[in-house]
């Protein structure tokens, strides 16, 4: 990487914007596309340039990002008609959404066929985590890839796992840690719905998870924007609705039971069929309420 640098970014929503973010007033020249023109002019007008589709950005940079909503939506902008595979200067392509194994797979080589290398990175962590520049990257790729992407990966993580040469496995691993958060989300709010049920106050609740054997960043971090009522962590309830989905996809196709997690896949999958699929997935402890009949969050005054 050098001061001359042209870099793409695609998907520019809640998360992709924090990511983004980071690639902004540095030693990068920063390409954008998404299809909301409001956050493209604000990238605009913090010095990125604009361009109307995914090949446009990849006629111009050589390195491209992707964070998008979903596995259409990704296969789409990587392989339709308009995508970067028929970008003429892009040479790498990081898909930084989590889209699972076979999807990542198909991009790969579908992008390998017109001589584009593939980075599969996507990330963990949140939008609030992505502003910092701490995110933690599960990439997979050759090591010549790797190598040269990742003083632009250090702009946005502080730890880079680095997970085989082979596009998917990210995915993988990507798909691994959220299925276990979106559970731990789950039961977290089932736990605390039945402490305060019992007239436990939420705020003490959560205190005293922390100090204890049930601490985790699910029971931390992400529940304490319910507990709080902001609902803002920054990633739709239909996000981990999906990743949950993806994860027990990859279940299915490797014949490994996961009883538990599809279980707790039920609740997410209901809570948006509840109506709030368009919020933040910490209003999962919205739904938890509903069904209990009690305000697990704190009380004022």
């Amino acid at each position: 990487m050098n001061a001359h640098t042209d870099v793409g970014f695609l998907g520019l929503g809640q998360m992709g914007s924090a990511i983004a973010e980071r690639l902004l007033g540095g030693p990068l020249r920063l390409h954008v596309y998404d299809p909301a023109q409001a956050v493209v002019e604000r990238f605009r007008a913090q010095g990125a340039a604009a361009h109307a589709s995914p090949r446009a950005v990849a006629d111009h940079a050589s390195v491209v990002f992707a964070c998008l909503p979903s596995v259409q939506v990704s296969r789409q902008v990587a392989l339709g008609g308009d995508g970067v595979a028929h970008g003429s200067a892009i040479r790498v392509y990081a898909e930084m959404s989590t889209i699972g194994r076979e999807a990542m797979e198909h991009i790969a080589g579908g992008l390998a066929a017109r001589g584009i290398e593939t980075l599969d990175s996507p990330v963990t962590g949140g939008a609030p985590v992505a502003r910092q520049g701490q995110l933690t990257l599960l990439v997979a790729g050759a090591g010549a890839v790797v190598a040269q992407v990742r003083p632009i990966l250090e702009m946005m993580g502080r730890n880079i796992f680095v997970l085989g040469e082979k596009p998917g496995m990210g995915q993988i691993m990507k798909v691994v840690n959220n299925i276990i958060m979106g559970t731990n989300v789950v039961t977290a709010c089932e736990g605390l719905s039945l402490g305060a049920k019992a007239g436990l106050d939420p705020s003490a609740m959560l205190q005293a998870l922390q100090a204890g054997t049930a601490q985790s960043f699910a029971a931390g971090s992400i529940l304490q924007r319910g507990l709080a009522g902001t609902f803002d962590y920054g990633a739709a309830l239909t996000i981990l609705d999906k990743d949950m989905a993806l994860g027990l996809d990859e279940a299915h196709a490797l014949q490994a039971r996961l009883p538990v997690i599809a279980q707790a896949r039920e609740q997410w999958h209901a809570a948006c069929e509840a109506g709030l699929g368009g919020l933040d997935f910490t209003a999962i402890l919205q739904y938890v309420e509903q069904q209990n009949g009690t305000l697990v969050r704190e009380r004022r005054g």
